[in-house]
């Protein structure tokens, strides 16, 4: 229950609507309960009385009110609906909005199937209970009061007979509702765990069948969907105990009216018309217990929802812009590394030890070393992917944890090792960082990746839709696509990883081409494992374990013992012998 009242100020918006809309139903509620008191007259008054003519008023009447019902409920129910859309888009709004600002640090660990899974099916489950069934649930609460105070009214005696099977129905749909919420969360996250194995498995089918594991995939698939099957099963079947005993419940209290109102009306305590009243007021009771059965079931599945979109809504983001952020107008390209730590949430070792650098604007700073040595992690820090341990990152003399994230990111141009590219024009892709940039832009950063002659090979040129990832595109040709996006931004502070790893040799040879020009006039990171790009840098950074090892230029980290001369002779003087003589 409390994961639906944290729901409030989400439904706080719609509050005009939801009150007119209780007032629709209440008074299509009101004139639902003023028919059996017509039937009652029909009976007492218009048959055993003869009145030829009440019988006429009265069919006018009943029609009347069930005119008027029907109308008010339409409208109720539309107004419903339209209340419930809202706050599902609302909310689905507010979710996407807030994954979209959570740490790297959570997305690390997040699985993608389960975000998906939170963000359209249990906000699905919110949005069916907030609208209709939460209105639903105040009708039926009013209904339930309203008949029982015209049963007592009307006699005591049978209407305290008549309500005795209600309370243990009552009973059993408060239990079932304290189950039916922690059902619901097993139901959710089997799910969730089913969509992400789904959304890795369709991200991942070339790696499957490249090595024949589609019947383990498909046995591993029909497992968690073997759970969520179990879960479901396990709500049904607590449902399926439920409603039985629910309809049996309500019958015996019609029985028990029945046999004891009939022998009222034969000793004359009661009107036959007052019988039958009394039953219809019973019917139209039994209608809201079985219902409230359902909206309970309903309001267990919303709870359980709520529980698991709260659950992704609840994590702060640990890196966003501080109060009073500093807006950093065109950066000069300035970087230091002040003594900095870094370990990333749920690990033991630091990522990187004590790492102290002062980089100068325009200047071109490679780093070289194995993997894991913590080169895509040193960089990662510049536009604050992450925070830092220990220490500071300053770009400009600013920390960084100072800034306007927005005026720090947008100067700052990205070339990641694997290029994310997505389902959309090829023109759309290069501008996806400058979307108000000009064809002659585009092409020209195009043409400066060395990407315009494949890309007007394509069908509609720049216009080409691509395929999800990029896929339709071969590997250099993603790459050289994102190296475009980048150059586009026209950025202060360039970082490539490993950029030109899914080139070949010729390709690569014209991106250098490429890039010499356009790292002028900008700080260039560049995490490389050839010796083409590593031998012309500034500043030379090795790595290893986390920390700075050596740091110089090509010559000098030649000239002297150490981890850089061994992976040169190790790696890259065939490299080297090769482009010379080219």
């Amino acid at each position: 229950m409390r994961y639906i009242l944290r729901l409030l100020p989400v439904v706080r918006p719609y509050l005009p609507q939801l009150v007119f809309n209780a007032l629709l139903l209440l008074t299509a509620t009101a004139l639902q309960l003023v028919s059996p008191k017509v039937i009652q007259n029909v009976i007492d008054i218009g048959l055993l009385g003869d009145d030829r003519a009440y019988l006429l008023r009265a069919a006018l009447i009943l029609f009347g009110l069930g005119a008027g019902a029907a109308t008010l409920n339409l409208f109720q129910r539309y107004l419903s609906e339209w209340v419930a859309a809202h706050i599902g888009y609302d909310l689905r709004n507010r979710l996407y909005d807030h994954i979209q600002h959570l740490p790297f640090s959570y997305q690390d660990h997040a699985e993608t199937g389960q975000l998906i899974s939170r963000s359209i099916e249990d906000v699905r489950s919110i949005e069916r209970f907030a609208g209709a069934n939460l209105i639903e649930l105040s009708r039926i609460l009013v209904l339930l009061v309203s008949i029982l105070i015209i049963m007592f009214d009307t006699n005591t005696r049978l209407a305290a007979l008549a309500v005795l099977p209600l309370i243990p129905l009552f009973a059993l749909t408060i239990h079932f509702g304290d189950r039916v919420s922690e059902l619901f969360f097993r139901v959710d996250r089997a799910l969730g765990a089913l969509s992400a194995r789904l959304q890795e498995n369709v991200t991942g089918v070339q790696v499957v069948r490249a090595f024949a594991r589609e019947p383990e995939e498909i046995h591993h698939f029909r497992s968690l969907n073997r759970e969520l099957f179990n879960a479901r099963l396990t709500v049904i079947g607590e449902w399926s105990r439920v409603m039985p005993a629910t309809h049996f419940l309500i019958a015996l209290g019609t029985i028990l009216i029945l046999w004891f109102g009939g022998r009222m009306a034969m000793r004359g305590e009661m009107t036959v018309g007052e019988v039958v009243a009394f039953n219809s007021y019973l019917v139209m009771l039994a209608m809201p217990a079985r219902q409230l059965t359902w909206l309970v079931n309903s309001a267990g599945e919303a709870s359980a929802g709520a529980r698991r979109v709260f659950e992704v809504l609840d994590v702060e983001p640990e890196i966003q812009s501080p109060p009073n952020a500093i807006v950093l107008p065109t950066l000069r390209g300035e970087v230091t590394f002040e003594h900095v730590w870094l370990r990333y949430q749920d690990e033991r070792r630091h990522a990187l030890r004590d790492i102290h650098i002062h980089i100068r604007p325009n200047q071109v700073v490679a780093l070289i070393g194995q993997t894991g040595s913590g080169k895509t992690s040193l960089v990662h820090l510049i536009p604050r992917f992450y925070d830092v341990t220990r220490g500071a990152v300053r770009v400009d003399g600013h920390d960084v944890r100072s800034v306007d994230l927005v005026s720090l990111r947008r100067q700052i141009g990205i070339v990641l090792q694997t290029s994310l590219l997505f389902s959309d024009t090829v023109r759309a892709n290069i501008a996806y960082g400058r979307p108000e940039a000009s064809l002659d832009e585009v092409v020209a950063a195009a043409k400066a990746a060395q990407a315009h002659d494949f890309i007007m090979a394509l069908p509609q040129g720049y216009e080409t839709v691509i395929g999800e990832r990029g896929i339709t595109l071969s590997g250099g040709q993603r790459q050289r696509v994102a190296i475009a996006r980048a150059l586009l931004m026209d950025p202060r502070i360039l970082i490539l990883d490993d950029s030109t790893s899914s080139v070949d040799a010729e390709t690569e040879r014209l991106i250098q081409i490429a890039l010499e020009r356009l790292m002028e006039g900008r700080t260039t990171f560049v995490i490389a494992h050839r010796l083409s790009t590593v031998r012309r840098a500034d500043l030379i950074l090795v790595m290893e374990d986390g920390r700075i090892v050596q740091r110089g230029t090509h010559e000098e980290l030649l000239a002297q013992e150490g981890l850089y001369r061994q992976i040169y002779n190790l790696q890259l003087r065939r490299e080297e012998g090769v482009l010379e003589a080219v």
